[in-house]
């Protein structure tokens, strides 16, 4: 079963969706991307395990375990410690020694997720992707208290008056609550999401769309767990994001499960409607 949480752009999450696929973009002799030039070689002595693409980077996890990132480095994206591009290929020395099993490309954020369950990211943090301190999630979450008083927001990170970090560009491992480890990440344009070894989702970053799955629109600058499968006894195994949308793949039937906030169909909040599709 996959679930989707999002605004509903079939061309954009059809594509998003099909450079995430296993294989995909790898092709023999290198990659291939959804603009000219499509094809682009890799050198031959990289062994990829892995492939992902971001807005404006790319990152290539190996057979051994070793991340390689290159492309645009102005929002830290690729994780080398400074806001340079890199024409062709280099290992992420802040990573060197981690055995890595996973990894994501957002718009202009990456991720990572090592052997050992431990989750890093770095790259733009503009919404609070990253689980770092963002000025317009905490404005965000702000808005939301007092549209409504919940009482179960997220809470800004830091006391009051920390600073906000819109640039980490070394990887920063970041701490899933209650102690869980990661298995798979997801990256969007501006939000992230993560599967635990337990089966639970948690998801953080831009949230206009309902691409983060809490029932509301409001931005988070820490990760929140999705209730809505904990509720129904549901395991997560897997997830993609899309640019404003986010993929969940369950371990149950149906096979295909959209969780979208729609123009096309909508409650009378515009959230927690549920298409179910089989393969």
């Amino acid at each position: 079963m996959v679930v989707v949480f999002s605004c509903f752009a079939p061309p954009a999450l059809s594509l998003s969706l099909s450079l995430s696929t296993d294989g995909l973009p790898l092709v023999p002799g290198g990659f291939v991307t959804p603009r000219p030039p499509f094809f682009h070689p890799l050198p031959a002595s990289l062994c990829a395990r892995r492939l992902v693409l971001g807005h404006e980077h790319m990152l290539l996890l190996d057979e051994a375990g070793t991340l390689f990132s290159w492309g645009s480095g102005r929002h830290g994206q690729l994780g080398h410690g400074d806001l340079e591009d890199r024409p062709e290929p280099q290992a992420v020395e802040a990573l060197q020694g981690v055995a890595l099993k996973e990894v994501a490309a957002g718009g202009w954020h990456s991720a990572t997720v090592s052997e050992a369950g431990d989750l890093y990211l770095w790259g733009w943090n503009e919404s609070g992707q990253l689980g770092l301190p963002s000025k317009a999630a905490s404005e965000s979450q702000g808005a939301a208290r007092d549209t409504d008083g919940a009482g179960d927001r997220a809470q800004p990170q830091g006391p009051p008056g920390a600073d906000f970090i819109s640039i980490q560009a070394f990887p920063a491992l970041l701490h899933l609550p209650r102690g869980a480890e990661a298995l798979k990440a997801g990256c969007g344009s501006r939000h992230t999401a993560a599967v635990t070894r337990t089966g639970e989702l948690y998801t953080w970053g831009w949230g206009q769309y309902g691409q983060l799955g809490h029932g509301d629109t409001a931005s988070s600058d820490r990760p929140r767990r999705v209730n809505h499968f904990v509720e129904r006894g549901l395991s997560v195994v897997d997830v993609t994001c899309g640019l404003w949308a986010t993929f969940v793949q369950m371990n149950t039937e149906p096979s295909w499960y959209i969780f979208p906030k729609s123009k096309i169909a909508q409650d009378k909040t515009g959230l927690n409607i549920c298409f179910k599709l089989s393969h």
